[in-house]
């Protein structure tokens, strides 16, 4: 991080709900997704970011809206960097609100668009990220949680149609997801190629095309991704980034700490202690 830029985080100590301010400049997180829907606004400056095979930017005052699982990058757009705030939603909490906005329950919602300019969507969720970030009462934090995702629900979610598959795309999607059942079961252990490959039933070449037409990355940086996912929960549970690192699969404490703040954009002794007010 250039000097100058910060984060503060902040996460719920009883259900998935965290928040981040930050500010970067040179800060560069590679390819990865949240196993939560993600929205932030851009305070200052500009930031871009490749996701659903396109480039977006967003600008100050705009809001990107990043749905479970969905890969995505980042990265400064000008000099000067950017200010944003983000909170990241479990998909159970999104559940919970919509189901009690509705009076039924139903599909979780897809967010069509990563980048929206909508001046009554920031400001529902500025008014959230405030009472987590502030601490507020669980009564104004759940009010501003239900009032910020049924407007962005209202902004233009929806379950998209399913996609007619050849058989030629269903061979790679059952090859891709059988390699994908390797990793989810072995993650934290070193596993060959040739080994994933026959698993999936196809050579390395074709699992990688397909593996990456399926998820969107790499399986190596899928498996990476896995077992950050699970050194938060640990971290989260009150572990030492040093006992993290050993349970999932990095080298070293050094190892974790340098892909977590990557992706994350904060070290995990930070997010460890982040159960306090961002302040």
């Amino acid at each position: 991080m250039a000097a100058g830029g910060w984060v503060r985080y902040w996460r719920d100590g009883d259900r998935p709900v965290e928040a981040m301010h930050a500010h970067f400049f040179d800060h560069v997180y590679p390819p990865h997704s949240h196993d939560t829907y993600s929205f932030g606004i851009t305070d200052v400056g500009a930031q871009r970011f490749s996701c659903r095979g396109g480039a977006h930017t967003s600008g100050a005052g705009m809001v990107m809206a990043f749905n479970p699982d969905e890969v995505h990058d980042g990265r400064a757009a000008a000099e000067s960097g950017y200010q944003y705030r983000i909170v990241h939603l479990g998909p159970s909490v999104v559940r919970e609100v919509i189901t009690d906005a509705t009076g039924r329950p139903g599909a979780l919602p897809l967010f069509p668009r990563p980048v929206l300019d909508d001046a009554a969507l920031a400001g529902a969720l500025a008014r959230l990220h405030a009472a987590l970030a502030g601490n507020a009462d669980p009564l104004v934090r759940d009010e501003r949680l239900t009032a910020a995702v049924t407007a962005m629900a209202r902004r233009g979610a929806a379950t998209p149609p399913a996609r007619p598959r050849t058989p030629t795309d269903r061979a790679h999607h059952q090859a891709a997801h059988r390699a994908r059942a390797l990793l989810d079961e072995r993650y934290p252990a070193p596993i060959p190629a040739t080994e994933l490959a026959e698993a999936a039933g196809c050579s390395r070449f074709a699992l990688y095309r397909a593996f990456h037409a399926e998820f969107g990355f790499a399986p190596s940086a899928y498996q990476r991704q896995l077992r950050l996912r699970h050194a938060r929960s640990l971290l989260r549970s009150g572990a030492t980034p040093a006992d993290a690192a050993s349970a999932t699969g990095f080298a070293d404490q050094a190892h974790l700490s340098r892909w977590f703040q990557r992706v994350y954009g904060v070290t995990p002794g930070a997010f460890r202690r982040a159960g306090s007010p961002i302040g």
